[in-house]
């Protein structure tokens, strides 16, 4: 739990102050490579576009955070598996109504007033439009949106990847459609993959291209080949190769484009064919580096694009495999005390959800085998089970 929890919340910040930059204008800027936590792209965070008035840099998490401790809050008020209803009575409600420390915005708000328009969307259609739940999401931007926040249902699935894929894809009915829900679910199922004990990155990457489907799994699937061969070969010295490498392979099933800021008008449309860019690039740098969160994530932040998005999925898995231990303490210290997080609380929050949950579906597998074991030592002919009543 905490390294998955830790490894997100560094990789969301750290890959804020990058976000929507190429890794040519993130060097001009930083003077190289990132290496750490750095300041804002733009020193006047305040009025500066196209992203003001967020103040992205500094260790300040960002959306995708902010969405992963709300939802965490659901989880700990029930105790329970979530579906799509549970974001329409108790997600939404807390995005309207539970003001918070918006780190990008240096004040206390509403999850609402820091979210971006395709998140509001969950808004406007379950509050407002009182939509059904489980369609929701169709008709939004289809984006990494709901992918972003869904670590939480890969840790109360631990262990059991198809079940956190398939309560995500229930999740993120209510936000998304499409290759964007799609996301969420193999997001959740890696992450479920990657916090059970002993789980290699291997692992990581099976689950994720057992439950994925069409330009999702195509696209894992052309990054991890591209990273493969990358390694085989040797690799580069030139640290930029790799997310060169990764960016060239999911490319083709990207809608954005290379011109990140400026998106054709078919950009973010449902398909069978494409993907989001952010999960098959994030798996790419677990899979490039084994697991280690450091190098995962520092390339992710300098992949640019949508890099916290990136960096936090990266640095969710490699913080559920490696634990807490995995993740740069610096990096937590920094980010908790810049974001005024309350990280360590919200650590024991999930681990006790997590306990409570797991105790419960132990609890329902143990009824389920003996109600089958009854039924497959039984008499083989329904009439005869019948009789025997």
């Amino acid at each position: 739990m905490a390294g998955v929890l830790a490894g997100a919340a560094v990789g969301d910040a750290l890959g804020g102050a990058t976000e929507g930059w190429t890794p040519e204008q993130i060097e001009e800027r930083h003077g190289g490579r990132v290496t750490g936590i750095v300041g804002p792209f733009l020193p006047d965070w305040r009025t500066a576009r196209p992203i003001a008035p967020y103040h992205k840099g500094d260790g300040h998490v960002t959306d995708d955070t902010l969405m992963t401790h709300a939802l965490i809050e659901v989880y700990a008020a029930r105790r329970t598996h979530l579906d799509a209803y549970h974001v329409a009575s108790d997600l939404v409600p807390i995005m309207i109504g539970a003001p918070r420390w918006i780190p990008e915005l240096e004040q206390e708000a509403l999850i609402l007033q820091r979210v971006f328009l395709a998140e509001k969307w969950l808004v406007a259609k379950l509050h407002y439009g009182h939509a059904d739940p489980r369609e929701a999401g169709v008709g939004n931007i289809v984006n990494c949106g709901a992918a972003m926040y869904m670590a939480p249902v890969g840790l109360v699935n631990i262990g059991d990847p198809e079940a956190a894929y398939a309560e995500a894809i229930d999740i993120a009915g209510a936000h998304q459609s499409s290759y964007g829900r799609e996301a969420a679910g193999v997001f959740a199922a890696a992450v479920a993959a990657a916090a059970a004990p002993g789980a290699t990155v291997t692992d990581v990457m099976d689950a994720a291209l057992r439950v994925a489907h069409d330009g999702t799994a195509a696209a894992i699937r052309a990054v991890l080949d591209a990273v493969r061969d990358h390694r085989a070969g040797g690799g580069s010295e030139d640290p930029r190769e790799l997310g060169r490498v990764i960016r060239a392979a999911v490319a083709p099933y990207d809608t954005v484009g290379d011109a990140y800021r400026a998106m054709a008008m078919d950009a973010r449309l449902p398909s069978r064919t494409k993907s989001i860019e952010e999960l098959p690039a994030a798996l790419g740098f677990v899979a490039a580096h084994d697991g280690d969160a450091r190098d995962a994530v520092i390339d992710a932040v300098n992949y640019g694009r949508d890099s916290d998005s990136i960096a936090t999925m990266a640095g969710a898995i490699c913080g559920a495999l490696g634990g807490r231990d995995a993740v740069p303490a610096e990096w937590v210290t920094a980010v908790a005390e810049a974001s005024r997080l309350d990280l360590e609380g919200v650590i024991r929050s999930m681990t006790a959800v997590v306990r409570d949950i797991a105790g419960e579906d132990a609890r329902r597998a143990r009824e389920r085998a003996a109600g089958l074991e009854a039924l497959l030592n039984g008499p083989a002919d329904p009439a005869d089970r019948g009789a025997a009543a």
